[in-house]
């Protein structure tokens, strides 16, 4: 599932095509079932023009020029690519005509992502966004420290809750508490403030070098352009079962924490 870094690298990129950009006509090949129906979505976006397109969380935001908002969530295997103008194939979802001759697409294999649209002022009242809790990429790492210190929740479950902080899935969550030396099995209230500090430091520092390689390409991912990511090529822990610590040569486990299989190393990660 795209997580953070792979979410902010497409808004970055579509940020940078597709403002100006007005929508000539829709094709919808086959929306998703958790996805706003056509008949209303359509009319609603016929006609617009990008103002921004931007992140919260995991979904993809597009702003209009007349304040209406289009939201993406890609879930496992969703796709919105900026590309030159082609047919349907049999996993698009929606098609944007824009004025241009350019197509933005949304495509979803799994069928588990979604489109949605709000009016002006309706995006703000959204209990998915209510519910989310802070960007960590926009807040202080002491700040988020202090959000997880007083919790006896296992540490990677406070990661993955988004209603603690925003974005972060299982890759990134496995990779910061690598780098952090900290189990995930380790209980908020176990941490100290300074482990709780240089997790979060090394959460945003993961989180940053992702954004800067192009998020990490699994399976589906590609960026705004179609194109893969190459982080998983900085991959410490994470996928690596059965495969020696890159660090002190120790072999990687796995366990299942907070419903996800976590990867970590048991010397550089002791248990506390």
């Amino acid at each position: 599932m795209p997580e953070l870094p792979e979410v902010e690298v497409i808004a970055r990129g579509l940020h940078g095509t597709l403002v100006g950009r007005s929508i000539q006509s829709v094709e919808v090949p086959g929306l998703t079932r958790l996805s706003e129906p056509a008949d209303t979505l359509v009319p609603r976006i016929m006609g617009c023009t990008v103002k921004r397109v931007y992140r919260r969380a995991k979904v993809l935001l597009i702003e209009m020029d007349d304040g209406l908002s289009v939201v993406f969530h890609l879930k496992m295997t969703g796709r919105v690519v900026h590309a030159v103008k082609r047919t349907a194939n049999k996993h698009d979802r929606i098609m944007f005509n824009l004025d241009d001759g350019s197509q933005l697409i949304f495509s979803d294999m799994r069928k588990f992502g979604y489109i949605r649209s709000f009016a002006p002022g309706e995006l703000d009242t959204w209990d998915f966004l209510q519910r989310v809790g802070p960007e960590p990429l926009e807040t202080g790492a002491a700040e988020l420290a202090d959000l997880v210190r007083d919790r006896k929740s296992v540490i990677k479950g406070l990661l993955l809750n988004q209603s603690v902080v925003a974005g972060v899935g299982n890759i990134y969550a496995d990779e910061s508490l690598f780098r952090a030396g900290v189990h995930p099995e380790t209980r908020g209230n176990r941490l100290s403030r300074a482990r709780a500090l240089k997790l979060f430091t090394e959460l945003q520092s993961v989180l940053g070098q992702a954004i800067a390689e192009n998020g990490s390409s699994i399976r589906d991912y590609v960026n705004a352009d179609g194109d893969a990511g190459s982080f998983q090529n900085s991959f410490n822990v994470y996928g690596r079962k059965g495969q020696q610590c890159l660090t002190c040569k120790t072999m990687l486990k796995t366990s299942k924490v907070a419903g996800r299989t976590s990867v970590f190393c048991p010397k550089c990660q002791p248990k506390q």
